[in-house]
């Protein structure tokens, strides 16, 4: 049940920083540039939008499966 649990944790922090990073590039297109140096897009905002679709699909994506983890570990708990 240990390593479940942990599980859950990291699944869970990892949409949430995955989402903020999202959020954030929302309202900071170049922080990518800004990071690294790399601009990818030639200041288009095409790779920034991509970012966001990416980000905010693998928060999505975490927070549905560490949903279904906790699910488990507390159907584990009960039963």
């Amino acid at each position: 049940m240990k390593p479940l649990k942990v599980r859950v944790w990291l699944e869970t922090a990892l949409a949430l920083f995955a989402g903020t990073l999202g959020i954030l590039t929302i309202f900071w297109h170049d922080w990518v540039e800004a990071l690294t140096g790399w601009d990818p897009d030639h200041n288009n905002g095409a790779f920034e939008w991509l970012i966001v679709a990416v980000l905010l699909a693998l928060s999505a994506a975490l927070g549905v499966l560490a949903g279904y983890h906790r699910r488990l570990l507390v159907a584990a708990a009960e039963g």
